[in-house]
């Protein structure tokens, strides 16, 4: 029998309704204000569910994505949402929405411009994480959930964790912001420019079409897989076979799959405006300081960072934990670099098992 009544507050019909994952489209159709100037006559945004909610909807827990995702958390982190997970899909009800400027459904420099009936291409204002986030709560709204149990994310998804507990601290019981920052640093701006500047260097670049900057992209990703992984990663699993090998090696060949790889599913229009919204990130803007505004959150919070990461070193996730009042700091071993949040799934379940259970016998003792 046991004993954590809010670790699982609604057990589903495993037969019945523990594959239960459903895509949907949020329409809002009002102007759409945005932080950096101008607006959008309206958005939508697509979003996956997986599992019921429960009588009192307390059982939500929401996903913000990584830069190139998708709102279908199961294509890029099934691991942590299977039957016997923190995060069962017969206990709870999981919502993850593809972010405002994406390309997997939701509005994006794809979509159509009402002002002119073609799409924005390079017309698409410029968005930022809080432009994001307040998307996000419509579709809270819409959903009518009042409290979401849990709100998680890694690198991008991560500030918008962050941010959206700043905005909306009510509406959050825990979050989980993990490999990220308060506020973008010099370094991982630099590494971001870097990757618009090959996709600029693309003579497609400034044609209004979907595929413009395809080649481009391709260099992009190749120069931010050296950011999301380390010297140890491409050791173990790009050394050379022969002592002889003279050229194509198979790190080269590794980087040009990787980039031919997002090419295909991804494109350079969002990975501009994404990569745009994750430069403009620093919760302390419009207010005291990143301090001031770290107070603000009031959930039960837990801070993971990465041993080996080199895009968000383990340093900005522990000025988080230091500065959020009660929040715990755990740290992932790993020697995938930034990448270790989609990798180490044994480690992750366990520091996140123990986080809410610690939560409930304080509960229950109180």
């Amino acid at each position: 029998m046991r004993d954590e009544p809010r670790a699982h507050p609604h057990r589903l019909d495993i037969k019945k309704d523990y594959m239960l994952k459903i895509d949907s489209i949020f329409h809002f159709d009002s102007e759409f204000q945005l932080e950096a100037g101008g607006s959008l006559s309206g958005l939508q945004l697509k979003y996956t569910t997986f599992g019921q909610l429960n009588k009192d909807r307390s059982n939500v827990i929401w996903i913000c994505h990584a830069l190139t995702g998708s709102s279908d958390f199961t294509d890029w982190w099934k691991e942590l949402f299977t039957e016997g997970t923190p995060f069962d899909p017969r206990d709870y009800f999981i919502v993850c929405a593809n972010a405002l400027g994406g390309c997997y459904g939701s509005t994006g420099p794809l979509s159509l411009n009402p002002k002119t009936g073609q799409s924005f291409y390079h017309e698409f204002p410029a968005i930022t994480n809080r432009d994001i986030v307040n998307g996000f709560d419509l579709l809270r709204q819409r959903l009518g959930i009042k409290k979401i149990h849990t709100l998680l994310g890694g690198s991008l998804g991560g500030q918008q964790v962050l941010e959206w507990a700043i905005q909306q601290p009510e509406a959050f019981d825990h979050i989980i912001p993990i490999a990220t920052n308060a506020f973008h640093s010099p370094w991982a701006i630099a590494i971001n420019e870097a990757q618009r500047m090959a996709i600029e260097a693309d003579s497609t670049w400034k044609e209004n079409d979907p595929r413009a900057g395809s080649e481009g992209i391709k260099a992009a990703r190749a120069m931010g897989m050296i950011s999301f992984r380390t010297y140890e990663t491409y050791k173990q699993t790009q050394s050379e076979k022969s002592l002889d090998t003279l050229d194509n090696f198979r790190a080269s060949s590794y980087q040009r799959y990787q980039g031919q790889k997002l090419s295909n599913r991804f494109n350079a229009f969002s990975y501009w405006a994404l990569t745009k919204a994750m430069d403009s990130h620093h919760v302390g803007r419009g207010r005291a300081s990143e301090e001031a505004a770290l107070k603000i959150i009031t959930a039960k919070t837990l801070v993971i960072g990465i041993d080996s990461d080199l895009l968000f070193p383990i340093h900005e996730q522990k000025y988080l934990a230091q500065k959020i009042k009660g929040a715990q700091f755990a740290t992932l071993t790993s020697a995938h670099g930034h990448d270790g949040f989609l990798v180490e799934f044994d480690q992750f379940k366990s520091i996140v098992r123990n986080f809410l259970r610690a939560d409930i016998k304080q509960e229950v003792t109180l």
